[in-house]
């Protein structure tokens, strides 16, 4: 049993890493978040040519966990686009033998743009730019529903500035369907959605106690850094103690879905539940460590907040999947 990851994986985030840190920096999410686009192409397009849109591939020699590495460092960098619902797409139609001809190669290489809608949610991320909806319950079917004038996208003003979203209704759109009810995958795809969900929410708690850390080093107070301070001191062990041990939980999900473990759904459940829930906590505890600047614009730290209050409702909130996990269990 490998507990670190392979010098492969670890690879995979660097070059997600450094691709985001060149075409998404904090000024241009700023200007992102202050325009009305709801897809940044530059950033997205940088992405799609890495080729994280077939991580999901058979053929590809990843799976889920890749999946959630990459995932894990766009939540880091509080970057924009469907790169979940993607990625989710793609899984969905190799795994469908009802798949349009020639959608498989268009969706891997970004041609064309998927988001999720899925379950009750009509608020859907980068709705405006979106070619297909990925819809469906857990219950039911998985559908892909093609843009077109029977689809009506209405912009929403949210609280994620870097995932704008907007209210769809895809009952009059063209509907093309992956997955039929009763088939395991269609469970196997919520279930992936989740562990994805907390990848990034994991991505952003790093994000906002790397952050908290290095501003205590350099802020001074008294003629010191006020990291020497000893409830500062208290309060970053917290969030490093709340967020590390967390990572287990979002690498174990993602392994046991990949290896068919008779508890990848309730793993999922439980990854997705906590890593929200930390994912608040830090962004939280991450604006009172960093005192006034904390709320300013300008620093950034609001983007991780909000996205943080969005992944944890994406999808059902804690309550509700560790309600699920219980059950699972028996309890």
């Amino acid at each position: 049993m490998r507990f670190h990851l392979t010098g492969e994986q670890v690879a995979i985030q660097d070059a997600v890493r450094g691709t985001l840190a060149d075409v998404w920096p904090l000024e241009r999410l700023h200007a992102f978040a202050d325009g009305t686009a709801d897809l940044d192409r530059p950033s997205w397009n940088a992405l799609m040519g890495l080729g994280l849109a077939g991580t999901l591939l058979p053929e590809s020699g990843m799976g889920l966990l890749e999946a959630a590495l990459a995932c894990e460092v766009v939540g880091e960098a509080a970057g924009n686009g469907p790169l979940i619902g993607q990625m989710l797409a793609v899984w969905a139609v190799a795994q469908s033998d009802r798949a349009p001809r020639g959608l498989l190669d268009d969706l891997v290489s970004g041609a064309r743009i998927a988001t999720l809608a899925l379950g009750d949610s009509a608020l859907v991320q980068a709705a405006s730019s979106a070619d297909l909806f990925v819809a469906g319950s857990r219950d039911g079917a998985i559908s892909l529903v093609e843009r077109g004038d029977d689809v009506t996208v209405e912009e929403v003003v949210s609280t994620d500035r870097s995932r704008p979203i907007s209210r769809v209704a895809l009952s009059g759109g063209k509907h093309s369907e992956l997955l039929a009810p009763g088939d395991p995958n269609v469970a196997r795809l919520f279930d992936a959605a989740l562990v994805l969900v907390a990848a990034d929410a994991l991505g952003g708690a790093q994000k906002c106690t790397d952050l908290s850390v290095e501003y205590a080093k350099t802020r001074e107070q008294f003629g010191q850094p006020i990291g020497r301070f000893q409830g500062l001191k208290h309060q970053l062990a917290h969030m490093a103690l709340d967020v590390e041990p967390a990572r287990a939980l979002v690498w174990y999900a993602a392994y046991a879905w990949d290896a068919g473990l008779a508890d990848a759904p309730r793993s999922a459940a439980i990854a997705k539940a906590h890593l929200a829930d930390v994912y608040v906590r830090a962004t939280r505890a991450a604006i009172a460590a960093h005192g006034g600047i904390g709320y300013t614009w300008e620093y950034g730290l609001n983007y991780w907040f909000r996205r943080a209050i969005y992944d944890r409702a994406w999808l059902g909130s804690p309550p509700e999947h560790r309600a699920r996990a219980a059950e699972m269990a028996g309890w």
